[in-house]
């Protein structure tokens, strides 16, 4: 491996500037070819035309030339962007690729030492990484006097002095590239963006919900899947490193996995949507990252039709604490989406702030109709279309393409003029949603989810109940 220092504070000025270079070049191009537009009467829109499209493209290329904080910037526009970022621009931006080459151990290695201090040499660490992101790479580790091995997240020197004026310089070239026009709404996203940013290297709270997250799953099974949390060694845990239990196991999009029965796949896909339902009904707290290297599948004996496996849980970087009204709204919400409710799914809409309160019928039925779609998964089997059931009359998650038919029409919706900017609570759940389905999906599982869903919205109907009593 080559050896490349990386220092971001050294870097910050020259980043910046290449940056707002890359918007001043954008906003002037997209003006002239504006100006064109209207001199040559083209109906189409400018921001969708194919001039734009190159131009969104090539600021990525400079996103992606930059690497570090600016791709994990780029990357969270591309998952909430599309609430203020024209089409184009949030397109390329998911073609961002985490491009990161791990730092050489040279580069690193005082920077831990000084993060640990004596600790350090407690340790025989790994030089070579075993992944390596925007924001921090992994490390093997083995604690001398025990043999055990752990694994140490290592966040790369300097992130937290420059990630504010890396995301203020990304913000000035929207900008300045007229991608965005400055206001209230896209100031309140903006803010929540950079809190989400500041909380992923924030490992001192990732520390607290890994270990809150490994009290609620301990015990816990579903359908035969046990659930686990790597355990922390908080002697090894500093700001800016975080220690934990080394796990092997295997990605859920891993060709083994896919090799095994079709029984275990239904039950380790219950297992990954049943952990969606505890944290939303039960602990009102959701890891809202379901990117597939965040879980690994411990598995028993891959030639059981039926066995004991296990789900881990890897990563608490990106956590959602729900205030009490935001979770009020949205287990009504599905709550109303199970009953075929649609007056009080609109509500609960409307009191997350997604949906206008003088919207007309017909824009409440828009997105009532979103909504439902979203969550068709979860209906009784006799309202399951049959299309996307098997000789059983079981839901075949692959084969119904939801996300692909969802994302169609929340596109649809997102243009009408009933539409809210959904805040970003809203946002992240509907990320992590979309993910369990993914993941549900590449299992190839072939379930019926409606009784699963419905054990968890009785036990907090029975709740509510009590609560009012």
């Amino acid at each position: 491996m080559a050896k490349k220092s990386r220092n971001f504070k050294r870097k910050a000025i020259p980043r910046t500037l290449s940056v707002s270079l890359a918007g001043i070049r954008a906003g002037g191009a997209l003006a002239v070819d504006s100006a064109m537009a209207k001199v040559m009467g083209r109906g189409d829109s400018v921001d969708d035309s194919e001039f734009a499209r190159r131009e969104a493209r090539r600021f990525v290329r400079e996103l992606g030339k930059l690497k570090g904080t600016y791709i994990k910037i780029g990357q969270m526009l591309a998952l909430f962007g599309e609430q203020f970022l024209p089409a184009v621009l949030v397109e390329a931006l998911r073609d961002l690729a985490d491009q990161t080459e791990p730092l050489h151990w040279d580069a690193l290695e005082s920077f831990v030492r000084d993060s640990l201090g004596e600790r350090f040499d407690e340790l025989e660490i790994d030089p070579e990484a075993i992944a390596a992101a925007s924001l921090a790479q992994v490390h093997l580790a083995k604690i001398r006097a025990t043999g055990e091995w752990i694994c140490l997240k290592i966040q790369y020197p300097g992130v937290a002095q420059v990630i504010d004026s890396d995301f203020d310089a990304v913000v000035r070239m929207l900008l300045l590239a007229r991608w965005v026009k400055s206001g209230r709404e896209l100031d309140s996203w903006l803010e929540s963006m950079r809190t989400h940013l500041h909380h992923e290297i924030d490992y001192q709270r990732e520390a607290v919900f890994t270990t809150q997250m490994a009290e609620l799953v301990h015990g816990l099974q579903a359908g035969g899947v046990s659930y686990h949390v790597p355990d922390l060694h908080p002697v090894y845990c500093t700001d800016t490193v975080l220690a934990m239990e080394y796990i092997d196991g295997y990605s859920v999009a891993d060709p083994e996995v896919a090799h095994l029965s079709l029984e275990r796949r239904n039950a380790l896909a219950r297992a990954m949507l049943e952990l969606f339902f505890y944290e939303l009904y039960d602990w009102g707290f959701l890891q809202t990252d379901p990117n597939f290297g965040n879980y690994l599948l411990c598995l028993d004996d891959r030639r059981k039709k039926t066995a004991r496996d296990e789900l881990a849980l890897l990563d608490f970087g990106s956590v959602l604490e729900c205030s009490e009204d935001f979770l009020f709204h949205l287990r009504h919400i599905i709550d109303a989406g199970q009953q075929q409710d649609v007056p009080r799914l609109v509500d609960g809409l409307i009191g997350l702030g997604c949906l206008r309160e003088d919207a007309s019928e017909e824009g409440r039925q828009l997105f009532a109709d979103f909504c439902q779609q979203l969550l068709e998964p979860l209906r009784p089997p006799e309202q399951l279309p049959a299309q996307y059931l098997n000789a059983k009359g079981e839901y075949c998650w692959a084969k119904s393409h939801l996300m692909r038919r969802a994302g169609k029409q929340a596109a649809a919706s997102a243009t009408s003029r009933h539409f809210a900017t959904p805040s970003r609570d809203f946002a992240l759940i509907a990320r992590k949603l979309s993910g369990v389905f993914n993941f549900i999906a590449v299992l190839e599982a072939q379930f019926n989810a409606h009784e699963l869903v419905e054990t968890h919205i009785r036990r907090w109907r029975e709740s509510e109940t009590r609560g009012q009593g």
